[in-house]
């Protein structure tokens, strides 16, 4: 299937958006012979701050190949931002209602239309206090799982250096200029799952397997290695909360 027009709205976004990106960061762009030429695909993108997704976009954007992004339904409702959500194509969420499966569809749809959904597949910023991937929720490996759409990993690093995540204080940090590091792997082998039913195990070690490719992106671009065990904010309060008890019980 031939790729999608990027289409007016997505070049004025462009021509909104990249002036400032271009005077406040350099670029590293890497890995861009990974994002394919034709046809629908899925990019999945570590997180790290709330510039992140102009980064991401703009390196992808630079490919030819425009994301679809997945975004809480709030910011769809009005204003600018509200109406260049809309007409650049992104895909509303729903969450925890009764219209969140929606945000399943359109996605499959974009794809079988021959377009690239971006996921975030930790489903908000990190909260791992050096900055490595969290575990991932199973969006992505489901739509993967059901389209057979290649699923590129991709790692970003430095957005998070001008704008920390959770920061209080000194929230931007632009200069000196930061480096908006964005590099692409080869699609994430996931025939071993090819045929079986999506039940929650097959789906979690799917999603297993693609975080674990960013992850190992991210090593790449950072020069570090990451944890053994990503970091998990509900285990993180649950020994919080039994460290706390312990020392009450004192």
């Amino acid at each position: 299937m031939p790729r999608r027009r990027i289409g007016f709205w997505y070049r004025l976004a462009a021509v909104i958006a990249k002036p400032p990106l271009v005077v406040l960061f350099k670029r590293d762009w890497r890995g861009t012979e990974h994002i394919p030429a034709e046809g629908g695909f899925i990019t999945a993108v570590n997180h790290n701050s709330y510039l992140d997704p102009l980064s991401y976009a703009h390196y992808q954007y630079n490919t030819g190949r425009v994301p679809r992004f997945l975004a809480k339904a709030g910011l769809f409702k009005s204003g600018f931002v509200g109406t260049m959500l809309r007409n650049t194509g992104q895909i509303p969420v729903y969450r925890e209602t009764a219209d969140a499966v929606g945000a399943f569809r359109a996605a499959v749809d974009a794809i079988e239309r021959g377009e690239c959904v971006a996921f975030y597949p930790e489903g908000t910023l990190t909260r791992d206090p050096d900055m490595w991937p969290m575990p991932g929720k199973t969006g992505a490996a489901r739509v993967a799982l059901l389209t057979k759409a290649p699923v590129i990993p991709v790692a970003q690093w430095g957005a998070n250096l001008a704008m920390p995540p959770y920061a209080k204080k000194d929230k931007f940090k632009l200069f000196p200029r930061k480096t908006l590091i964005v590099q692409a792997g080869p699609p994430v082998d996931l025939s071993r799952f090819d045929g079986l039913e999506p039940t929650p195990d097959v789906l979690r070690e799917a999603t297993e397997t693609i975080m674990a490719a960013i992850t190992a992106l991210l090593e790449e671009v950072r020069g570090e290695q990451a944890p053994a065990e990503p970091y998990d904010p509900r285990r993180a309060l649950r020994e919080k909360r039994r460290k706390a008890a312990e020392e009450g019980a004192k």
